[in-house]
């Protein structure tokens, strides 16, 4: 069964870092595209950084670049997000998710997700 498990979520002051971790299991790890996303309180899903499944390109938001950073670890089945200089803003609940290489996906739509684990920037 494939999983996606999140972990490495706290609350964090703002200017604060955080590194959250994403172990996946029951699917072919380096097939995949991984994907970060988070989900305000009340507000709908936001993509916020991908990387390929070799690791060698990766993708941010604008309100997150320079700021975070996403790796893997294929010989672990690991996705990281380093998040530095975080803001009140990056508040949210944040989701790993994954799609296959080369295949079609509408918008939002992925394999898998994770449970989710909360990030909170707050003084």
């Amino acid at each position: 069964q494939v999983q996606l498990v999140e972990s490495g979520g706290g609350m964090v002051q703002p200017g604060g870092s955080l590194r959250l971790s994403c172990a996946a299991s029951g699917f072919t790890f380096t097939s995949y595209t991984m994907t970060w996303v988070r989900q305000a309180p009340g507000k709908g899903p936001e993509w916020v950084s991908t990387i390929n499944t070799g690791g060698t390109s990766t993708y941010y938001a604008d309100s997150v670049k320079g700021r975070f950073t996403i790796s893997r670890d294929n010989a672990e089945n690991m996705v990281y997000l380093q998040m530095n200089s975080l803001k009140p803003e990056d508040t949210a609940l944040y989701y790993c998710a994954s799609r296959l290489s080369g295949r079609y996906y509408r918008m939002e739509e992925y394999d898998a997700w994770g449970q989710g684990t909360q990030v909170t920037v707050s003084s």
